[in-house]
Protein backbone atom coordinates (compact mmCIF):
# COMPACT_ATOMS: atom_id res chain seq x y z
CA UNK A 1 0.00 0.00 0.00
CA UNK A 2 1.43 2.99 -0.76
CA UNK A 3 0.44 5.84 1.65
CA UNK A 4 -0.92 9.47 0.66
CA UNK A 5 0.83 10.88 3.89
CA UNK A 6 4.23 10.32 2.77
CA UNK A 7 4.28 13.53 1.00
CA UNK A 8 3.81 15.21 4.18
CA UNK A 9 7.06 14.05 6.06
CA UNK A 10 8.99 16.93 6.22
CA UNK A 11 13.07 17.38 5.98
CA UNK A 12 12.73 19.56 9.12
CA UNK A 13 10.15 17.69 10.82
CA UNK A 14 7.99 18.79 13.69
CA UNK A 15 9.35 18.53 17.24
CA UNK A 16 7.34 20.29 19.63
CA UNK A 17 4.32 18.93 21.42
CA UNK A 18 1.80 21.93 20.70
CA UNK A 19 3.05 21.64 16.82
CA UNK A 20 2.41 18.23 16.47
CA UNK A 21 -1.04 18.02 17.94
CA UNK A 22 -2.11 21.02 16.41
CA UNK A 23 -0.86 20.59 12.86
CA UNK A 24 -3.12 16.84 13.51
CA UNK A 25 -5.67 18.97 14.21
CA UNK A 26 -5.35 21.40 10.87
CA UNK A 27 -5.39 17.90 9.07
CA UNK A 28 -9.08 16.95 8.48
CA UNK A 29 -8.09 13.95 7.02
CA UNK A 30 -7.36 11.90 10.46
CA UNK A 31 -11.20 11.40 12.54
CA UNK A 32 -10.40 8.67 15.61
CA UNK A 33 -11.11 8.02 19.27
CA UNK A 34 -8.95 7.89 22.44
CA UNK A 35 -9.35 5.62 25.02
CA UNK A 36 -7.18 5.86 27.91
CA UNK A 37 -7.22 4.34 31.47
CA UNK A 38 -4.78 4.54 34.25
CA UNK A 39 -3.06 8.00 34.22
CA UNK A 40 -6.15 10.50 33.01
CA UNK A 41 -6.89 11.37 29.31
CA UNK A 42 -3.46 13.05 29.18
CA UNK A 43 -2.85 12.38 25.21
CA UNK A 44 -6.67 13.98 24.09
CA UNK A 45 -5.75 16.69 26.53
CA UNK A 46 -3.14 18.02 24.19
CA UNK A 47 -5.72 17.79 20.95
CA UNK A 48 -8.12 19.63 23.07
CA UNK A 49 -5.70 22.30 24.30
CA UNK A 50 -4.21 23.32 21.01
CA UNK A 51 -7.56 24.02 19.76
CA UNK A 52 -9.37 23.04 16.32
CA UNK A 53 -10.02 19.51 18.47
CA UNK A 54 -13.39 18.98 16.90
CA UNK A 55 -11.94 18.07 13.23
CA UNK A 56 -9.78 15.32 15.12
CA UNK A 57 -11.67 13.48 18.04
CA UNK A 58 -15.06 11.64 17.57
CA UNK A 59 -15.28 9.99 21.37
CA UNK A 60 -12.44 9.97 24.48
CA UNK A 61 -13.14 7.59 27.07
CA UNK A 62 -12.27 6.44 29.99
CA UNK A 63 -13.35 3.33 31.79
CA UNK A 64 -11.84 3.77 35.25
CA UNK A 65 -14.51 1.21 36.97
CA UNK A 66 -12.94 -2.15 36.56
CA UNK A 67 -17.01 -3.17 35.73
CA UNK A 68 -17.25 -0.94 33.24
CA UNK A 69 -13.86 -1.49 31.70
CA UNK A 70 -14.92 -5.60 31.62
CA UNK A 71 -18.27 -4.60 30.40
CA UNK A 72 -16.39 -2.82 27.28
CA UNK A 73 -13.63 -4.43 26.24
CA UNK A 74 -13.98 -8.04 28.00
CA UNK A 75 -12.36 -9.45 31.19
CA UNK A 76 -8.78 -10.26 31.45
CA UNK A 77 -6.54 -11.46 34.14
CA UNK A 78 -4.44 -8.04 34.02
CA UNK A 79 -5.61 -4.63 32.98
CA UNK A 80 -2.33 -3.59 32.09
CA UNK A 81 -1.38 -5.60 29.42
CA UNK A 82 -0.43 -6.12 25.76
CA UNK A 83 -3.81 -8.09 25.59
CA UNK A 84 -6.05 -5.30 27.32
CA UNK A 85 -4.62 -2.84 24.78
CA UNK A 86 -5.24 -4.84 22.04
CA UNK A 87 -9.01 -5.11 22.98
CA UNK A 88 -9.35 -1.49 23.54
CA UNK A 89 -8.01 -0.53 20.14
CA UNK A 90 -9.98 -3.62 18.49
CA UNK A 91 -13.07 -2.57 20.15
CA UNK A 92 -12.97 1.06 19.75
CA UNK A 93 -11.84 1.36 15.84
CA UNK A 94 -14.52 -1.27 15.34
CA UNK A 95 -16.70 1.33 16.93
CA UNK A 96 -15.78 4.07 14.25
CA UNK A 97 -15.63 1.61 11.09
CA UNK A 98 -19.74 0.91 12.20
CA UNK A 99 -21.08 3.79 13.25
CA UNK A 100 -18.97 6.22 11.35
CA UNK A 101 -17.86 4.63 7.65
CA UNK A 102 -20.68 5.29 5.87
CA UNK A 103 -20.93 8.88 6.22
CA UNK A 104 -17.25 10.03 6.60
CA UNK A 105 -15.31 6.87 5.49
CA UNK A 106 -14.97 8.25 1.71
CA UNK A 107 -12.99 11.68 2.94
CA UNK A 108 -11.88 10.47 6.78
CA UNK A 109 -8.70 7.93 8.13
CA UNK A 110 -9.83 6.55 11.11
CA UNK A 111 -7.56 5.90 14.33
CA UNK A 112 -7.76 4.74 17.87
CA UNK A 113 -5.51 5.60 20.19
CA UNK A 114 -5.33 3.40 23.36
CA UNK A 115 -3.49 3.41 26.48
CA UNK A 116 -3.53 1.39 29.98
CA UNK A 117 -1.07 2.15 32.65
CA UNK A 118 -0.08 2.14 36.14
CA UNK A 119 0.94 5.43 36.99
CA UNK A 120 2.27 5.89 40.54
CA UNK A 121 0.12 5.29 43.23
CA UNK A 122 -0.45 7.18 46.36
CA UNK A 123 1.98 4.87 48.20
CA UNK A 124 4.66 4.91 45.59
CA UNK A 125 4.88 1.08 45.66
CA UNK A 126 3.70 -0.32 42.69
CA UNK A 127 5.54 -1.05 38.78
CA UNK A 128 4.93 2.53 36.90
CA UNK A 129 4.49 0.95 33.34
CA UNK A 130 2.12 0.74 30.60
CA UNK A 131 1.29 -0.43 27.31
CA UNK A 132 0.06 2.15 24.48
CA UNK A 133 -1.09 1.72 20.85
CA UNK A 134 -2.46 3.24 17.80
CA UNK A 135 -4.64 1.48 15.05
CA UNK A 136 -5.07 3.50 12.19
CA UNK A 137 -5.96 3.81 8.48
CA UNK A 138 -3.13 5.53 6.30
CA UNK A 139 -5.71 6.41 3.99
CA UNK A 140 -9.66 6.31 3.43
CA UNK A 141 -11.52 3.00 3.19
CA UNK A 142 -8.04 1.46 3.71
CA UNK A 143 -6.95 -1.81 6.21
CA UNK A 144 -5.81 -0.43 9.07
CA UNK A 145 -2.40 -0.78 10.35
CA UNK A 146 -1.07 -1.08 14.38
CA UNK A 147 1.81 0.22 16.79
CA UNK A 148 2.31 -0.65 19.81
CA UNK A 149 4.87 0.25 22.38
CA UNK A 150 5.13 -0.13 25.93
CA UNK A 151 6.68 1.89 28.56
CA UNK A 152 8.13 2.43 31.82
CA UNK A 153 6.99 5.60 34.06
CA UNK A 154 10.72 6.93 35.53
CA UNK A 155 9.51 10.01 36.88
CA UNK A 156 9.31 10.00 40.77
CA UNK A 157 5.63 12.03 40.94
CA UNK A 158 2.23 11.19 39.13
CA UNK A 159 1.73 14.26 37.52
CA UNK A 160 5.12 14.36 35.89
CA UNK A 161 4.41 10.60 34.80
CA UNK A 162 0.98 11.79 33.56
CA UNK A 163 2.58 14.62 31.64
CA UNK A 164 5.10 12.22 29.83
CA UNK A 165 2.67 9.79 29.22
CA UNK A 166 0.33 12.56 27.02
CA UNK A 167 3.55 14.15 25.75
CA UNK A 168 4.81 10.26 24.22
CA UNK A 169 0.92 9.73 23.17
CA UNK A 170 1.08 12.74 21.09
CA UNK A 171 4.42 11.80 19.40
CA UNK A 172 3.21 8.68 18.18
CA UNK A 173 0.09 9.55 16.82
CA UNK A 174 1.93 12.26 14.75
CA UNK A 175 4.93 9.04 14.14
CA UNK A 176 2.28 7.06 12.62
CA UNK A 177 0.66 9.96 10.88
CA UNK A 178 3.93 11.72 9.47
CA UNK A 179 6.68 9.01 10.20
CA UNK A 180 5.15 5.65 9.25
CA UNK A 181 7.69 5.49 6.33
CA UNK A 182 10.88 6.05 7.72
CA UNK A 183 10.35 4.02 11.18
CA UNK A 184 13.94 4.62 12.51
CA UNK A 185 13.22 8.48 12.42
CA UNK A 186 9.31 8.02 13.94
CA UNK A 187 11.12 5.41 17.15
CA UNK A 188 14.01 8.58 17.47
CA UNK A 189 10.50 10.77 17.57
CA UNK A 190 8.90 9.53 20.80
CA UNK A 191 11.22 10.97 22.98
CA UNK A 192 10.73 14.44 21.36
CA UNK A 193 10.22 16.85 24.39
CA UNK A 194 11.28 13.98 27.00
CA UNK A 195 14.42 11.92 27.65
CA UNK A 196 15.06 8.36 28.37
CA UNK A 197 15.63 9.67 32.28
CA UNK A 198 11.39 10.08 32.10
CA UNK A 199 10.22 7.48 29.64
CA UNK A 200 11.90 4.35 28.81
CA UNK A 201 10.43 2.32 25.63
CA UNK A 202 11.71 -1.04 25.87
CA UNK A 203 9.15 -3.00 22.94
CA UNK A 204 7.58 -1.57 20.42
CA UNK A 205 5.76 -3.49 17.65
CA UNK A 206 4.67 -2.40 13.91
CA UNK A 207 1.88 -5.03 12.53
CA UNK A 208 -0.26 -4.30 9.60
CA UNK A 209 -0.29 -4.28 5.15
CA UNK A 210 2.25 -1.19 5.08
CA UNK A 211 4.33 -2.94 6.98
CA UNK A 212 4.67 -6.01 6.09
CA UNK A 213 8.02 -5.98 4.67
CA UNK A 214 9.25 -4.29 7.88
CA UNK A 215 11.50 -6.58 10.64
CA UNK A 216 10.63 -5.88 13.92
CA UNK A 217 13.54 -7.25 15.36
CA UNK A 218 15.11 -4.75 13.62
CA UNK A 219 13.31 -2.19 15.33
CA UNK A 220 14.02 -3.93 18.59
CA UNK A 221 17.32 -3.23 18.03
CA UNK A 222 16.61 0.57 17.12
CA UNK A 223 15.50 1.40 21.00
CA UNK A 224 18.79 0.12 21.71
CA UNK A 225 20.43 1.95 19.37
CA UNK A 226 19.15 5.18 19.97
CA UNK A 227 18.50 4.97 23.68
CA UNK A 228 14.74 4.74 24.34
CA UNK A 229 15.97 1.35 26.50
CA UNK A 230 19.11 -0.60 27.87
CA UNK A 231 17.72 -3.41 26.34
CA UNK A 232 15.18 -4.93 24.11
CA UNK A 233 14.24 -8.84 23.88
CA UNK A 234 13.04 -11.31 21.09
CA UNK A 235 11.13 -14.59 21.99
CA UNK A 236 12.31 -17.74 20.45
CA UNK A 237 9.90 -17.23 17.43
CA UNK A 238 11.51 -14.27 16.67
CA UNK A 239 8.91 -11.85 17.59
CA UNK A 240 9.30 -8.91 19.99
CA UNK A 241 8.67 -9.44 23.59
CA UNK A 242 8.32 -7.39 26.71
CA UNK A 243 10.92 -7.94 29.44
CA UNK A 244 8.67 -8.04 32.25
CA UNK A 245 6.21 -11.08 30.75
CA UNK A 246 8.90 -12.95 29.22
CA UNK A 247 11.06 -13.07 32.77
CA UNK A 248 8.39 -12.46 35.38
CA UNK A 249 9.35 -14.19 38.41
CA UNK A 250 11.34 -17.25 36.57
CA UNK A 251 15.27 -18.21 37.08
CA UNK A 252 17.04 -17.26 34.36
CA UNK A 253 19.85 -18.65 33.12
CA UNK A 254 21.54 -16.09 30.34
CA UNK A 255 24.82 -16.68 27.99
CA UNK A 256 26.51 -13.31 27.13
CA UNK A 257 28.41 -13.85 23.56
CA UNK A 258 28.98 -12.51 19.69
CA UNK A 259 27.51 -15.83 18.19
CA UNK A 260 28.97 -15.22 15.19
CA UNK A 261 28.04 -17.98 14.72
CA UNK A 262 26.59 -19.95 17.40
CA UNK A 263 29.34 -23.30 17.75
CA UNK A 264 29.26 -26.28 19.67
CA UNK A 265 30.98 -24.61 22.08
CA UNK A 266 28.29 -22.34 22.46
CA UNK A 267 25.51 -24.99 23.41
CA UNK A 268 27.96 -27.27 25.64
CA UNK A 269 28.71 -24.08 27.76
CA UNK A 270 24.32 -23.35 28.13
CA UNK A 271 24.02 -27.65 28.51
CA UNK A 272 26.71 -28.08 31.08
CA UNK A 273 25.38 -24.80 32.90
CA UNK A 274 21.69 -25.82 32.63
CA UNK A 275 22.17 -28.95 34.90
CA UNK A 276 24.12 -27.47 37.23
CA UNK A 277 21.86 -24.33 37.85
CA UNK A 278 18.36 -26.77 37.28
CA UNK A 279 19.88 -28.76 40.62
CA UNK A 280 19.31 -25.23 42.22
CA UNK A 281 15.82 -24.50 40.86
CA UNK A 282 14.33 -27.98 41.13
CA UNK A 283 11.00 -28.13 39.91
CA UNK A 284 10.69 -24.47 38.22
CA UNK A 285 10.57 -23.14 34.55
CA UNK A 286 13.72 -21.87 33.59
CA UNK A 287 14.23 -19.23 31.01
CA UNK A 288 17.15 -19.46 28.98
CA UNK A 289 18.55 -16.47 27.17
CA UNK A 290 21.60 -15.59 24.46
CA UNK A 291 22.43 -11.58 25.28
CA UNK A 292 24.48 -9.65 22.31
CA UNK A 293 25.57 -6.61 23.63
CA UNK A 294 25.98 -3.23 21.33
CA UNK A 295 29.67 -2.99 21.61
CA UNK A 296 30.06 -6.79 20.73
CA UNK A 297 27.44 -5.23 17.72
CA UNK A 298 29.97 -2.66 17.12
CA UNK A 299 32.85 -4.80 16.54
CA UNK A 300 33.46 -3.06 13.01
CA UNK A 301 32.61 0.16 13.86
CA UNK A 302 28.87 0.21 12.81
CA UNK A 303 26.21 -1.72 13.71
CA UNK A 304 25.40 -4.01 10.36
CA UNK A 305 21.88 -5.19 10.83
CA UNK A 306 22.31 -8.13 8.08
CA UNK A 307 24.98 -9.50 10.34
CA UNK A 308 22.67 -8.25 13.57
CA UNK A 309 19.78 -10.51 11.90
CA UNK A 310 22.05 -13.95 10.85
CA UNK A 311 22.87 -13.72 14.91
CA UNK A 312 19.53 -13.57 15.58
CA UNK A 313 18.33 -16.16 13.16
CA UNK A 314 21.39 -18.78 14.37
CA UNK A 315 20.17 -18.17 18.39
CA UNK A 316 16.12 -18.17 16.97
CA UNK A 317 17.04 -22.17 15.59
CA UNK A 318 18.10 -23.07 18.71
CA UNK A 319 15.17 -22.04 19.92
CA UNK A 320 16.51 -19.67 22.67
CA UNK A 321 15.48 -15.87 23.27
CA UNK A 322 17.63 -13.12 22.09
CA UNK A 323 18.50 -10.20 24.57
CA UNK A 324 20.18 -6.65 22.96
CA UNK A 325 21.50 -4.94 25.37
CA UNK A 326 23.96 -1.71 26.05
CA UNK A 327 24.88 -3.60 29.39
CA UNK A 328 28.81 -3.66 29.41
CA UNK A 329 29.24 -4.95 32.57
CA UNK A 330 28.01 -7.88 34.05
CA UNK A 331 26.40 -6.03 37.25
CA UNK A 332 24.29 -3.68 35.34
CA UNK A 333 23.10 -6.85 33.51
CA UNK A 334 21.91 -8.14 36.78
CA UNK A 335 20.42 -5.20 37.62
CA UNK A 336 18.63 -4.87 34.91
CA UNK A 337 17.46 -8.56 35.43
CA UNK A 338 16.23 -8.11 38.84
CA UNK A 339 13.47 -5.69 37.63
CA UNK A 340 11.66 -8.86 36.37
CA UNK A 341 12.84 -11.58 38.88
CA UNK A 342 13.46 -12.09 42.66
CA UNK A 343 14.14 -15.72 41.72
CA UNK A 344 17.88 -17.20 40.99
CA UNK A 345 20.02 -15.89 38.24
CA UNK A 346 22.33 -17.58 36.30
CA UNK A 347 25.16 -16.32 33.85
CA UNK A 348 27.06 -18.74 31.60
CA UNK A 349 30.87 -17.19 30.74
CA UNK A 350 34.09 -18.97 29.17
CA UNK A 351 37.07 -18.61 31.32
CA UNK A 352 38.44 -15.35 29.20
CA UNK A 353 35.21 -13.12 30.26
CA UNK A 354 36.12 -14.17 34.08
CA UNK A 355 39.61 -13.12 33.48
CA UNK A 356 38.01 -9.79 32.01
CA UNK A 357 35.73 -9.41 35.04
CA UNK A 358 38.82 -9.38 37.16
CA UNK A 359 40.60 -6.45 35.44
CA UNK A 360 40.26 -3.75 37.80
CA UNK A 361 40.32 -1.10 35.19
CA UNK A 362 36.32 -1.60 34.30
CA UNK A 363 35.62 -0.03 37.62
CA UNK A 364 37.87 3.26 37.90
CA UNK A 365 34.19 5.17 37.69
CA UNK A 366 32.53 3.42 40.56
CA UNK A 367 33.61 5.03 44.43
CA UNK A 368 34.35 1.46 45.58
CA UNK A 369 36.13 -0.11 42.50
CA UNK A 370 35.46 -3.48 41.77
CA UNK A 371 34.67 -4.58 45.52
CA UNK A 372 31.50 -2.52 44.56
CA UNK A 373 31.01 -3.98 41.69
CA UNK A 374 31.02 -7.64 42.37
CA UNK A 375 28.85 -6.28 45.63
CA UNK A 376 25.92 -5.60 43.51
CA UNK A 377 26.56 -8.58 40.86
CA UNK A 378 26.64 -11.16 43.63
CA UNK A 379 23.80 -10.23 45.55
CA UNK A 380 20.91 -12.28 45.50
CA UNK A 381 22.57 -15.73 45.23
CA UNK A 382 23.61 -14.78 41.53
CA UNK A 383 25.73 -17.20 40.25
CA UNK A 384 28.62 -17.82 37.41
CA UNK A 385 28.65 -20.71 35.83
CA UNK A 386 32.34 -20.75 33.80
CA UNK A 387 33.33 -22.81 31.10
CA UNK A 388 37.31 -23.77 30.84
CA UNK A 389 39.54 -22.90 28.34
CA UNK A 390 42.60 -24.74 26.60
CA UNK A 391 46.27 -22.85 25.94
CA UNK A 392 47.26 -24.39 22.73
CA UNK A 393 51.09 -22.62 23.56
CA UNK A 394 50.94 -24.32 27.18
CA UNK A 395 48.58 -27.27 25.79
CA UNK A 396 47.06 -26.84 29.14
CA UNK A 397 43.97 -26.75 30.15
CA UNK A 398 42.47 -23.66 32.91
CA UNK A 399 39.53 -24.03 34.64
CA UNK A 400 38.06 -22.21 38.07
CA UNK A 401 39.73 -24.20 40.29
CA UNK A 402 43.62 -23.38 38.42
CA UNK A 403 42.56 -19.77 37.12
CA UNK A 404 45.37 -17.07 38.32
CA UNK A 405 44.10 -13.62 38.65
CA UNK A 406 46.30 -10.46 40.75
CA UNK A 407 48.03 -11.00 43.60
CA UNK A 408 45.84 -8.26 45.05
CA UNK A 409 42.93 -10.29 44.09
CA UNK A 410 43.32 -13.71 44.58
CA UNK A 411 41.71 -13.55 48.03
CA UNK A 412 38.30 -12.17 46.85
CA UNK A 413 38.51 -14.75 44.01
CA UNK A 414 38.79 -17.48 46.80
CA UNK A 415 36.43 -15.98 48.43
CA UNK A 416 33.86 -16.42 45.36
CA UNK A 417 34.85 -19.49 44.62
CA UNK A 418 34.83 -21.14 48.23
CA UNK A 419 31.62 -19.60 48.77
CA UNK A 420 30.23 -20.78 45.71
CA UNK A 421 28.98 -17.55 43.43
CA UNK A 422 31.47 -18.74 41.11
CA UNK A 423 31.43 -22.58 39.71
CA UNK A 424 32.85 -24.16 37.15
CA UNK A 425 30.95 -26.17 34.81
CA UNK A 426 31.54 -29.62 35.45
CA UNK A 427 30.19 -31.90 32.49
CA UNK A 428 31.34 -30.39 29.15
CA UNK A 429 33.34 -32.32 26.11
CA UNK A 430 36.86 -31.58 26.16
CA UNK A 431 37.20 -31.68 22.13
CA UNK A 432 35.27 -28.70 21.65
CA UNK A 433 37.43 -26.18 23.83
CA UNK A 434 39.67 -26.03 20.59
CA UNK A 435 36.64 -24.46 18.94
CA UNK A 436 36.33 -20.35 18.58
CA UNK A 437 34.62 -18.59 16.76
CA UNK A 438 36.79 -16.21 14.90
CA UNK A 439 38.43 -19.60 13.66
CA UNK A 440 35.23 -20.43 12.40
CA UNK A 441 34.24 -17.22 10.87
CA UNK A 442 37.74 -17.50 9.47
CA UNK A 443 36.97 -20.91 7.67
CA UNK A 444 33.71 -19.73 6.76
CA UNK A 445 34.96 -16.89 4.76
CA UNK A 446 38.08 -18.79 3.07
CA UNK A 447 35.89 -21.64 1.97
CA UNK A 448 37.24 -24.45 3.78
CA UNK A 449 34.59 -26.40 4.85
CA UNK A 450 35.83 -27.98 7.85
CA UNK A 451 34.14 -25.51 9.87
CA UNK A 452 30.55 -27.18 9.54
CA UNK A 453 31.96 -29.75 12.17
CA UNK A 454 32.55 -27.17 14.56
CA UNK A 455 29.01 -25.87 14.59
CA UNK A 456 25.47 -27.52 15.00
CA UNK A 457 23.82 -29.39 12.03
CA UNK A 458 21.24 -27.15 12.08
CA UNK A 459 22.96 -24.28 12.18
CA UNK A 460 25.46 -24.96 9.23
CA UNK A 461 22.90 -25.93 7.18
CA UNK A 462 20.94 -22.14 7.48
CA UNK A 463 24.21 -20.36 7.27
CA UNK A 464 24.80 -22.27 4.02
CA UNK A 465 20.84 -21.68 2.54
CA UNK A 466 21.25 -17.83 3.42
CA UNK A 467 24.76 -17.26 2.92
CA UNK A 468 25.23 -15.50 6.16
CA UNK A 469 28.73 -14.09 7.11
CA UNK A 470 29.93 -13.99 3.62
CA UNK A 471 29.72 -18.11 3.00
CA UNK A 472 29.31 -19.28 -0.87
CA UNK A 473 29.03 -22.23 -2.04
CA UNK A 474 31.59 -24.04 -3.81
CA UNK A 475 30.85 -24.27 -7.60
Amino acid sequence: MESLYNKNCMSQRITGTHEKALQINLDRRFYGTFAEIGAGQEVARWFFRVGGAAGTVAKTISAYDMAFSDAIYGKGERYVSQNRLQNMLDHEYGLLIERLNEKRGKEDSFFALANTVAARNFQGTNECHGWMGIKFQLQPLAEPNYIEIHVNMLDKENLKQQEALGIIGVNLVYGAFFLHGEPELLIESLLDSLSNERIEVDMIRFIGPFFRNLDNRLMALQLVEQGLSNAALLAANGDVYQPSEFFHKKPILIERGSFRPITNVTIDMLGGARKQFQAANQGKEIIEVFEITTNNLLASGIIDHRDFLARAELIHTEGKAVLISNYAEYYRLAAYLWRYTQEKIGIVMGIPNLREIFNEKYYEKLDGGILESFGRLFKNGLKLYVYPAFDSATDTVTTVDTLEVAPNLRNLYKHLTENGDVEGIKDFKKEFLIIYSRNVLSKIHSGDSSWETMVPAEVASLIKEKGFFGYKAKP
